[in-house]
């Protein structure tokens, strides 16, 4: 009797946890373009999903490439003439390739080719290698992402939905990040 009573208690404790798949919204069909700094689904179709633990894995093991996706931000449009502006310093996965400003729902055709440009590069050409597609917990950035990365036809990614901000709660090391360049911007 008690056996039953604690698997009930138990089970009763794990229904009621807050960030449950029951709790997260289903995938749409398109990509997400508005409020993306909300709850994401528990899914994506066509792509591996990762835990903090199985992220730290497959970097560990060198077994995939880590691109993160969370957006720059840009330079404020009404600085004085003569101010200096410093862009915020982004905290990545160690040897991450950041290609920000790619998980938007709709891209401009430079930011799509940025962003092709970006995978070829840090995949080697080879769309069979391991993907880990990421930015912040609950960002539809990189979900987007992971999304549009599989219809570009690579095969095997994988999306870590807690990104940067599991990835530091688990006090696994971050690395100060410079944008992937474009192919106008000298390296």
């Amino acid at each position: 009797m008690i056996r039953l009573f604690a698997a009930v208690l138990a089970a009763m404790l794990v229904a009621a946890a807050p960030g449950r798949a029951q709790d997260r919204p289903a995938e749409p069909e398109d990509y997400r373009s508005g409020d993306y700094r909300s709850p994401v689904p528990a899914t994506l179709a066509g792509a591996r999903v990762l835990t903090t633990a199985e992220a730290e894995t497959i970097w560990r093991d060198k077994s995939g490439v880590f691109i993160d996706v969370l957006p720059r931000a840009p330079k404020p449009a009404n600085l004085p003439t003569g101010t200096v502006w410093r862009d915020k310093p982004r905290l990545d996965i160690p040897g991450s390739t950041w290609l920000p400003d790619t998980g938007y729902g709709k891209l401009a055709a430079s930011t799509e080719d940025y962003l092709r440009q970006g995978l070829a590069h840090a995949s080697n050409g080879n769309e069979a290698m391991l993907l880990v597609i990421y930015c912040q917990e609950n960002c539809w950035m990189s979900w987007n992402a992971a999304k549009r990365v599989l219809s570009y036809g690579y095969r095997n990614v994988a999306w870590y939905p807690d990104g940067t901000d599991g990835w530091e709660r688990a006090n696994l090391p971050l690395a100060n990040a410079e944008p992937e360049p474009h192919a106008d911007e000298a390296k």
